[in-house]
């Protein structure tokens, strides 16, 4: 298959199978082309290979000796042996050696249940350790930042060291010492604190020598569910996994895609999602009757939003969105402003400097501190506002019907909205702007829902449901999918493959695209304008 593609390729056996891979492959990649994780420390395929834990050892036939995977390019013919005795025996030798020295943390290590010393040892490693003098003890210390460095803990893989050489570009970590002696340290007093692409190092330690403060003891990791995410903090889009815990949001973790973010996250995105497990949420649909708001159940409050709609004979319109909701939820906006007869529809977005990442290019924390900045674009909302996501609001505010979605309101003033004949806020906090709409509607946050984002490179990917929603909260796209049917009868979209599907009429290039098929890292949008600069 790879050579159609006129991509040259070798032929090689590992453990017995067969396997074509392409000129220039590394033995421990071709090994996991056929299902065999060879085990390695230094290795990481975003980093350069040192070839120095030693670990990844393989028997290649014809070779008198035994050779790093990590480093070695297979070769035409090459029989690879990843599990024979000598290879065995010599990733058992290096556990040994890692263990002289390594502390007995894993009751107290937040690393305990995703630590590859744990499953190696656990699986190959020697049944009983020989050394009976006391271990080494270097302590902790504090790197900088939100890092933590457990020095007793370290197997000298040097992944830390390597990521801010190569990735990061700014020098801060090397090995101080040789030998026995050798161990991580920073160069300057303030360590990794001020570079906001530290904590990759944390994710990167294959080990629980360098943990993060934040998560620092906070749970356990085989307590945690993992869900595929976009972290929503900046318009890059980065993938991440949501960590959650008794429906919160325990950290946030890089997901690898090449095309976005390659296998990194800024630390500004990373730990900014204590907003995300925010309390006081509303819960139920309040529809004004008088002075009050009634709670309803879903049934009773949509047929008399839908009654509330079609009495507005005529009106001006104006949205407020956020460019945090999905592109589902903003497509939906859309048509139903277009339903009402149109009307000035803007949102608000938080913005602060850019940072790229020297050694990945096309990752950087982007200006605009929203996942979904681009797509309020494309379905055509309007810009206002500063930089800190206030103001802006007089653009709406002689809007006799007036649509609020995901928009917090929280520096409007107490009247906004007063004057509408009509005002409708979908959200999740009450605050005193909200309380002059006459229908409350509560909303999931992207957490809650299925959908997707476009970042700032008009790239479309998916993200799932990782938290429970309060109460009756349903995402933006479903209430106001019920809404449009009862407006104008079109079928109300059942899942977000509908919602998705319905897109394409607002904007021809999510035509193009099959939620289906966006997967786990998305696909680029064909066709879209470019994206504004400063994006």
């Amino acid at each position: 298959m790879a050579e159609e593609q006129g991509i040259e390729t070798v032929h090689c056996t590992v453990n017995g199978m067969a396997v074509e891979v392409p000129k220039g492959t590394r033995m421990i990649d071709a090994a996991a082309h056929v299902g065999s994780d060879v085990p390695h420390y230094c290795y990481h395929p975003g980093l350069s290979a040192p070839a120095q834990c030693r670990l990844c050892l393989v028997e290649v036939e014809g070779s008198p000796k035994l050779l790093p995977a990590c480093v070695t390019v297979v070769q035409e013919g090459n029989v690879i042996r990843t599990e024979s005795e000598a290879a065995l025996e010599a990733r058992k030798a290096v556990l040994e050696f890692l263990l002289v020295n390594h502390p007995l943390d894993c009751p107290v290590c937040d690393q305990s249940g995703e630590c590859k010393l744990q499953d190696y040892v656990s699986a190959e490693g020697p049944a009983m350790g020989r050394l009976a003098d006391a271990k080494r003890i270097v302590g902790v210390d504090d790197f900088g930042g939100d890092v933590l460095f457990n020095g007793d803990r370290c197997v000298m893989c040097t992944r830390c060291v390597r990521f801010m050489r190569e990735v990061a570009q700014d020098e801060r970590l090397g090995v101080v010492q040789r030998g026995s002696r050798a161990v991580i340290d920073t160069f300057f007093d303030d360590g990794l604190d001020g570079n906001i692409w530290a904590d990759n190092v944390v994710d990167i330690c294959p080990v629980g020598a360098l943990v993060s403060k934040d998560f620092l003891h906070r749970a356990r990791a085989w307590d945690l569910d993992r869900t595929p995410s976009i972290c929503p903090n900046c318009s890059q889009g980065c993938n991440i996994t949501l960590q959650v815990r008794d429906n919160e949001v325990m950290r946030l973790k890089p997901r690898p895609n090449d095309a976005v973010n390659g296998h990194w996250m800024c630390d500004v995105g990373r730990l900014d999602y204590q907003w995300i497990n925010r309390k006081g949420r509303i819960e139920a649909p309040l529809v004004r009757e008088g002075d009050r708001f009634v709670p309803m159940s879903w049934s009773d409050t949509l047929p008399r939003l839908v009654d509330a709609v079609r009495a507005l004979s005529s009106q001006r319109g104006g949205a407020v969105v956020s460019p945090f909701l999905s592109n589902e939820d903003l497509g939906a906006a859309r048509r139903v402003m277009e339903a009402v007869g149109g009307g000035r529809s803007v949102y608000r977005v938080e913005t602060g400097e850019s940072v790229v990442l020297p050694g990945f290019p096309q990752l950087a924390l982007r200006e605009d501190r929203a996942a979904n900045v681009r797509g309020s674009q494309l379905f055509g909302f309007e810009r206002v506002g500063d930089g800190c996501a206030t103001g802006g609001l007089e653009a709406v505010d002689n809007a006799e019907f007036l649509l609020v979605a995901g928009d917090d309101l929280e520096d409007a003033p107490a009247d906004f909205g007063s004057g509408a004949r009509l005002f409708i806020y979908i959200g999740q906090l009450l605050n005193p702007a909200a309380r002059n709409a006459h229908f409350v509607l509560p909303a999931t946050t992207f957490a809650e829902m299925e959908g997707t984002f476009t970042n700032v490179n008009d790239h479309v990917q998916r993200f799932w449901p990782a938290l429970r929603p309060p109460g009756m909260a349903r995402p933006v796209w479903q209430i106001l999918g019920v809404l449009l049917s009862g407006l104008n009868g079109s079928p109300a979209p059942a899942r977000p493959a509908d919602a998705f599907a319905l897109l394409g009429a607002a904007r021809p290039e999510f035509g193009q695209l099959r939620f289906e098929d966006l997967g786990a890292t998305g696909n680029p949008l064909s066709g879209a304008a470019t994206a504004p600069a400063g994006s």
